[in-house]
C-alpha cells in the first residue's frame, strides 16, 4: 500500500515510527507545510526509512493534494492535521480516487440562538453529505479513526456484537495521570483541537430525543480508570463518537466525557473569557507592519509542542468505552480500555504516550484495508466495520487492550 501522510507533527511522526515496522506498507510520502519537519520525521527512521519520502504540501490547497496523490500513485490519504484541513483533504482524496482516513471530523458550528440545547452544524456533517458520492466512487472515507474517536468506536461495536443483547448507555471515558516536569500548563495534545472540542457545546445522544447539546463541562462525574490511574473527574465534551456510534450501534444513550481537572478547565474558561479561543484573525502591530493572526494560533505558538514533551512526561493515558446493558437477561456493565505508559512509548518508539496512542490506530486500520479484512465504500465510522480483526491486530502491534467488568 502506498500512503500519503499529511501532517508531520507529533501524531504524524508517531505514525511513521509505527508504520516503519509493518510489512504492508510499500511507501509512505510524509507531507507537511514545513518541509524540514517532514524531512526530520523521515530522517529519524534511520535504517527503517527507505520506504519513506518527504514533501512540502499545503493541506489547504486541495488541487495540490490531488496532484501529489496521483503523482505518487497513492492508495490512501491519512490526514494527521488539525480539523481545519479536513475538507480540502477529504475532497482531494475523492478527486484522486484514493481511500481517505482521518482522526478528527469536519468542524461543527453552534446553533445560532440555542447553542446549549440544540445542535447547529454537527461534527462530520460536511463529510456525511458526500456519502453517496464516496459510495459511488468505490472508495472508503474512514472518518474518526484515531483513538478517540477511533478505537473507542471499535470498542462500542465489539460490545454490541459480542458482549450485550441490549445496550442502555455507551459512554466514552478518557483520563490520565500524566504530568509534565517544568511546566505549569503544557497540554499533551494539540491545544488548537483541545480548545475546539472543550469549549464547543457538548453533544449528547438519546434515542428518544436524538442529538442535543448542553453547556461546556456539564454533568461532572468521577470515573475510576484502570492500571493505577485511579479516580478522575470527567465532564461532557464535544466529540465525534457521540455523532458516530448511534449511526451503527443501537444504544439508548451515548456520551463522551473527558478527565480534564479543575485547573485545566479554569484555564480554558479564562482563554474563552479573554477571547483567546477565537479563530477569527485580529491585526497585531509588529516591527514589519501590521500582522494578522488568530488568537488561538497565538496561544498554540506560545505553548510547548506536545510532541517534544515526552522526555519530561511521566504517567499513563487511558482511552476507553464504558457500556451498560443486558446480556442473557442479566444486567451487565463493562469498561473496554487501552492504556499507554509514557515510559514504554518513549522507550519503544520515541513518541509520548498521547500521540502514540492516537497514531497506532489509523496504522492498524490501513493494514486491515491493505489486506482486505476491512473492505467497504462510502463515508463510514470505525463502528461500521468488523471489530474483531482490528482488536486482534492491535494486540499484534504490542499494545493490547483490556476489559473490566464493572459493578
Amino acid at each position: 500500500m502506498r500512503v500519503l501522510l499529511v501532517g508531520a507533527g507529533g501524531v504524524g511522526t508517531a505514525v511513521t515510527r509505527i508504520a516503519a515496522r509493518r510489512g504492508f506498507l510499500t511507501h509512505m510520502v510524509v507531507a507537511d507545510y514545513d518541509l524540514a519537519r517532514a524531512e526530520a520525521a523521515v530522517a529519524a527512521l534511520e535504517e527503517h526509512g527507505d520506504r519513506f519520502s518527504a514533501r512540502r504540501l499545503d493541506a489547504s490547497d486541495g488541487d495540490a493534494v490531488r496532484r501529489l496523490l496521483i503523482e505518487e500513485r497513492c492508495d490512501a490519504l491519512l490526514n494527521a492535521t488539525d480539523p481545519r484541513f479536513v475538507m480540502p483533504l477529504f475532497d482531494a482524496a475523492r478527486a484522486a480516487g484514493t481511500h481517505y482516513l482521518d482522526m478528527a471530523m469536519s468542524l461543527s458550528a453552534p446553533h445560532a440562538t440555542r447553542p446549549y440545547e440544540r445542535c447547529g452544524v454537527r461534527l462530520g456533517d460536511a463529510q456525511f453529505e458526500q456519502a453517496g458520492a464516496w459510495e459511488d466512487s468505490g472508495r472508503l472515507a474512514l472518518v474518526g479513526m484515531g483513538v478517540e474517536p477511533g478505537l473507542s468506536d471499535v470498542f462500542a461495536r465489539y460490545a454490541a456484537d459480542e458482549l450485550f443483547d441490549e445496550i442502555e448507555e455507551i459512554g466514552v471515558r478518557d483520563g490520565a495521570n500524566l504530568t509534565v516536569e517544568g511546566y505549569d500548563f503544557a497540554p499533551s495534545f494539540s491545544i488548537w483541537t483541545t480548545i475546539e472540542e472543550c469549549l464547543n457545546p457538548p453533544v449528547v445522544y438519546e434515542k428518544d430525543r436524538g442529538w442535543f447539546t448542553t453547556a461546556p463541562f456539564s454533568e461532572p462525574e468521577v470515573f475510576d480508570f484502570p492500571e493505577g490511574i485511579g479516580p478522575v473527574e470527567c465532564v461532557n465534551v464535544e466529540h465525534e463518537e457521540v455523532l458516530l456510534i448511534p449511526r451503527w450501534v443501537d444504544a439508548r444513550r451515548v456520551t463522551f466525557k473527558y478527565g480534564l481537572g479543575d485547573d485545566f478547565i479554569a484555564k480554558l474558561k479564562a482563554l474563552h473569557e479573554l477571547g483567546l479561543d477565537s479563530t477569527k484573525k485580529v491585526t497585531v502591530p509588529s516591527a514589519d507592519g501590521p500582522v494578522e493572526v488568530s488568537p488561538r494560533d497565538m496561544v498554540a505558538a506560545c505553548l510547548p509542542d506536545p510532541a517534544t514533551l515526552g522526555d519530561r512526561m511521566t504517567g499513563k493515558t487511558c482511552a476507553g468505552t464504558w457500556v451498560k446493558g443486558t446480556k442473557d437477561g442479566s444486567a451487565r456493565e463493562v469498561y473496554l480500555y487501552h492504556v499507554v505508559d509514557n515510559q514504554w512509548s518513549m522507550r519503544e518508539y520515541g513518541s509520548q504516550a498521547v500521540v502514540w496512542q492516537t497514531a497506532v490506530n489509523p496504522v492498524v486500520a490501513l493494514e486491515l484495508i491493505a489486506g482486505g479484512a476491512w473492505s467497504a465504500s462510502g463515508v463510514l465510522g470505525p463502528e461500521a466495520l468488523p471489530p474483531r480483526p482490528f482488536l486482534d491486530l492491535l494486540g499484534e502491534y504490542g499494545s493490547p487492550w483490556g476489559l473490566r467488568e464493572e459493578g
